[in-house]
């Protein structure tokens, strides 16, 4: 059985995102402990948030921790922008870590609309809609 969580392409990605993330921090040289934190972190908190998103049941709710995930994975992007700056790791892990968040970014904005578009209507009457639609439903 699957939570609505584990039914979201969102989701899914977001957690290729982490492997991704986790696989560009192991790469970083010595020293750099701070920004393989930093990056774990922000990727990890991408994958809380949509989680915590799709148990809410207000659809003002959800938006808020879609935009809270959202901040995650731009934040992601900027470590992405430091490792290139210097250099730190090869151009190809680079550019699959940085294609699958602005993904995950797109995603993530579109959810959060269409919640905040929900919310502002009413038409919802409170209970969260969302499930497999969210984030384009989902996908193998």
């Amino acid at each position: 059985m699957q939570l609505d969580h584990q039914k979201l392409q969102v989701y899914q990605r977001a957690l290729e995102l982490v492997a991704l993330a986790d696989g560009v921090a192991r790469a970083f040289p010595r020293g750099r402990a701070y920004l393989a934190d930093q990056l774990r972190r922000a990727a990890t908190s991408i994958v809380l948030n949509i989680a915590e998103g799709a148990g809410e049941f207000a659809p003002a709710d959800k938006a808020r921790f879609y935009r809270m995930a959202k901040r995650s994975a731009v934040e992601c992007t900027a470590v992405f922008d430091v490792v290139e700056r210097l250099a730190l790791v090869d151009a190809e892990r680079m550019s699959q870590a940085r294609a699958a968040a602005v993904e995950v970014i797109a995603m993530l904005t579109r959810m959060a609309l269409n919640r905040r578009t929900r919310a502002a209507r009413g038409s919802e009457g409170g209970q969260g809609g969302g499930g497999m639609a969210e984030g384009g439903g989902a996908r193998g």
